[in-house]
């Protein structure tokens, strides 16, 4: 049983310094193009789906909190942050890139994030076009600089991500320690996360043995996407790092893991769930992101083999 611990430690231990690195990447990536991503979705108006989805793409702390905040301040459409959150990753590719044998996977899972990004949004924006006239006036508004006065913004600059961290390092002055801080104590937060689900998935294949433990989940992947996508609404990081060891160890299929990474809204479903004010609004929104992820995955299941 130690010897279980101490491998799933040490499994762990050798991706610090490659999360390290890459986590000072993604904070310098912030730095540099944080308030342009931001600005470029919320004045986007009907293209936002096109651009919250690219934007998504790219690795970088809290973006979906970001637009959940344009959202609640009708600054972004509904088709726009529901493509955000389909194309978002959460803690997926940092993780990938820390384990070098396993980057071919990045591209081919970006794309298909994007692409089901787009269709959705621009689709969601469709069908909600009529409640999305006022948004898109307000939109217009405000990139003319003639939004009420009254209205305030600043809100998206005040929304925290993980461990504190602002959402728009880039508004206020660069402090050089943040480049090392936060992606340290982020590193060891996911360092953390990637251990217990090691640890759990050994423990797992100890005590069943590894042809019934995964057969557990080879013997009902037609669930798969459904139980991941659940998982993928957990409002944690912790949710997408766990997602993401199950597919890297082989456990879960292509399909699921799509399922399963675009249900992931990471704290942008947190923000949601507190600051939007139609509570309705929160549970299509909810819906249709869960509907979405696991009829993606149900149809790439039987198509891709990844």
């Amino acid at each position: 049983m130690l010897e279980i611990f101490f491998d799933a430690l040490i499994d762990s231990f050798k991706m610090i310094p490659w999360l390290l690195v890459i986590y000072i990447g993604i904070e310098l990536i912030e730095y540099k193009l944080g308030n342009k991503i931001r600005e470029k979705v919320q004045k986007s108006g009907s293209a936002g789906p096109l651009i919250g989805s690219i934007a998504g793409s790219v690795p970088q702390c809290g973006f979906s909190v970001v637009a959940t905040a344009l959202y609640t301040q009708r600054l972004a459409t509904i088709g726009t942050l529901i493509a955000v959150y389909l194309s978002t990753s959460d803690e997926a590719i940092p993780i990938i890139l820390s384990e070098p044998d396993k980057i071919g996977v990045i591209l081919p899972l970006l794309l298909t994030k994007i692409i089901i990004a787009l269709i959705a949004g621009y689709g969601i924006d469709f069908i909600f076009r009529k409640k999305n006239k006022k948004t898109l006036e307000h939109i217009h508004a405000f990139a003319e600089g003639e939004d009420d006065k009254h209205h305030n913004h600043t809100q998206v600059l005040n929304e925290e991500a993980c461990c504190g961290h602002s959402t728009s390092s880039s508004a206020s002055k660069f402090k050089f320690k943040e480049l090392f801080l936060h992606p340290l104590i982020h590193t060891l937060k996911i360092f953390s996360f990637i251990f217990l689900a090691t640890l759990l998935i050994n423990l797992l294949v100890f005590w069943l043995g590894q042809d019934a433990f995964y057969g557990l989940f080879t013997g009902n992947i037609i669930f798969q996407p459904f139980l991941a996508a659940i998982v993928g609404l957990i409002p944690n990081c912790a949710a997408s790092v766990f997602i993401t060891e199950l597919y890297l160890k082989g456990v879960i299929t292509y399909g699921s893991v799509i399922a399963g990474l675009c249900a992931s809204g990471g704290l942008g479903i947190l923000v949601l769930l507190k600051e939007e004010k139609d509570k309705k609004a929160v549970f299509i929104i909810l819906g249709l992101l869960f509907g979405v992820s696991v009829l993606a995955g149900l149809i790439i299941q039987y198509l891709v083999k990844i």
